[in-house]
């Protein structure tokens, strides 16, 4: 048994709203959507930039509920990137809400955080140093004052 790809599979108020900030803020490009009869969309794919983003409007019914329904969602969708800065940049012009400015970050990585429209958040960030799993908690445990 093995493990082939891990998707995130976002619930949103609005799939085609949704399609289209996507398409502004991370140049995704949609792949197709199934539309039932009434106009929800059950399902939608999106390239971004060689990854699947998959989509569905809510389905109550079902208990299945947007993040905007419920009042946020505790995952962070992590987008790593060549540019954090004007991603996030593009990211807050399409529409989103801007959590945390770009920093730099002990952990190697310039980056920050939005909030899109649907109450999903970004983590957006570009690696700019390669450390060791030893020398990052060696500066966490820095950061937290010395204390592990």
């Amino acid at each position: 048994m093995s493990v082939h790809e891990m998707i995130p599979y976002l619930c949103v108020s609005d799939t085609a709203a949704a399609i289209r900030y996507y398409e502004r803020a991370f140049g995704a490009t949609e792949r197709f959507r199934l539309t039932e009869p009434g106009g929800r969309i059950g399902h939608a794919e999106l390239d971004l930039g060689g990854n699947l983003l998959m989509l569905a409007d809510e389905f109550p019914e079902c208990g299945i509920h947007s993040a905007s329904t419920i009042g946020g969602s505790p995952v962070t969708i992590h987008l790593h990137v060549d540019d954090a800065d004007e991603w996030i940049r593009r990211a807050v012009a399409a529409g989103a809400t801007l959590e945390s400015e770009p920093a730099d970050y002990f952990y190697g990585e310039r980056s920050g955080s939005v909030r899109d429209p649907f109450g999903h958040r970004w983590l957006i960030g570009h690696s700019i140093e390669e450390i060791s799993p030893e020398e990052m908690q060696r500066r966490y445990t820095e950061l937290l004052g010395g204390q592990a």
